[in-house]
């Protein structure tokens, strides 16, 4: 008699599955950037503001925005489009997300200091008289405004302490009477009981010194202000190679 079938007949054993080692399941140790962070971090920790280029220093905030990529080609390419740390701190965000490599995130995580920065030293001059704090008041504007491409205008509002009682933007463009009115900006301090102001503005070319139209256009709002005894103490211009300050070359 044949030898009947088990009544549970054995499965054949799978085949024996070799781990998945495709290179998106595992990190790869030798493109690993977390070492390299660390590295820099503990430099910063331990050596204080300078210890790291200016490279670096862009590599690491960028990190904060992407966890996993190697960083430091970008930041290089960052730097060489925008010729310096502040330049790279003050772009445009919509240009620095367009950047090749950038996007929203790693261009808001920069962003994101030049704002720190910013409402750090706008505290400062709101805190002291702006006449007897003045490194600070060219601080901020530096911060705020050298690396802009375009003209804006601001007018600082002063009371009588010398107190900023409020930082208006005026207008972007040229400095002239097509941007800002004279009569329109000694209304407004008459308005908010202002005693006093500083004109400040701009020069996308770099360089601070006055044109004609900024001299004009500064004596004419001074002569405004004094039928309604309202100073202006100054006339700021901002660029990237520096400041000037209207006052100062006699020019008010």
């Amino acid at each position: 008699m044949p030898d009947e079938p088990p009544l549970f007949p054995e499965r054949a054993a799978p085949p024996h599955r070799q781990p998945d080692r495709r290179p998106d399941c595992q990190p790869d140790r030798a493109s690993d950037p977390s070492g390299h962070r660390k590295r820099l971090r503990q430099r910063l920790i331990e050596g204080g503001p300078d210890a790291l280029a200016d490279h670096e220093v862009i590599e690491l905030l960028l990190a904060q925005a992407v966890a996993r990529r190697d960083m430091k080609p970008l930041a290089r390419s960052l730097l060489q489009r925008f010729g310096s740390l502040a330049g790279v701190l003050q772009a445009d965000p919509r240009t620095l997300a367009m950047h090749p490599g950038m996007g929203e995130a790693t261009s808001a995580a920069l962003q994101l200091v030049r704002v720190a920065a910013t409402r750090m030293a706008r505290q400062q001059v709101r805190e002291m008289p702006v006449i007897a704090s003045w490194q600070a008041l060219i601080d901020y504007l530096t911060i705020d405004m050298a690396h802009l491409t375009v003209e804006r205008v601001r007018i600082l509002y002063l009371n009588a302490r010398n107190l900023l009682i409020l930082d208006d933007l005026a207008g972007e463009g040229s400095i002239d009477e097509a941007a800002i009115h004279p009569r329109e900006v000694i209304r407004r301090a008459l308005d908010i009981g202002a005693t006093a102001l500083i004109l400040v503005h701009n020069h996308p070319s770099g360089s601070p010194q006055p044109s004609r139209a900024d001299i004009e256009i500064t004596n004419r709002i001074a002569e405004a202000g004094r039928l309604l005894g309202i100073t202006v103490y100054d006339h700021v211009i901002i660029g990237r190679e520096g400041h000037v300050s209207l006052k100062a070359k006699g020019l008010i």
